[in-house]
C-alpha cells in the first residue's frame, strides 16, 4: 500500500521528476525568508519588493488553477503545491505591506502625542 502511494506520488505529472515539483518547492523559500522578516521593524521593509511578492502570489495563485502540467497518463491533475506557495506568497506579502502602510500613513496615537 505505502509503495503504490510513492511509486504514484513519483510518477505524478507534478512530482519531483519534474519541474513542477522543483519550482514551487524552491519558491516556498521566499514565503519562509517573508515570514521571518514579521520580526522586522515596519520601516525596514521595502515597498516595491512586497508589492512584488503579492502580485506575484495573486497572479500565479490564479493562473495556477487554470494550467495543468502535461501528461497523458493523468488527465485533469492539478498541481497544489503551485497554488498553495502562491496563496502563501500573497498572503505573506498583503501583511507585510499592510504594516508598512500602518507604519508610514497611520502612526500610533502614542506616538504623535510624544513628538508634540
Amino acid at each position: 500500500m505505502a509503495a503504490s502511494k510513492l511509486q504514484a506520488f513519483l510518477n505524478h505529472p507534478a512530482g519531483p521528476k519534474t519541474i513542477h515539483f522543483w519550482a514551487p518547492t524552491f519558491k516556498w523559500g521566499i514565503s519562509i525568508a517573508n515570514i521571518a522578516d514579521f520580526a522586522k521593524p515596519p520601516e525596514k521593509l521595502s515597498y516595491p519588493q512586497q508589492i512584488a511578492v503579492t502580485a506575484t502570489g495573486l497572479i500565479w495563485s490564479r493562473y495556477s488553477t487554470v494550467i495543468t502540467p502535461v501528461s497523458f497518463v493523468f488527465q485533469k491533475q492539478k498541481n497544489w503545491n503551485l497554488f498553495s506557495v502562491n496563496v502563501a506568497m500573497a498572503g505573506t506579502g498583503i501583511y507585510q505591506l499592510s504594516r508598512k502602510l500602518r507604519q508610514d500613513y497611520f502612526p500610533e496615537k502614542e506616538e504623535t502625542v510624544a513628538k508634540e
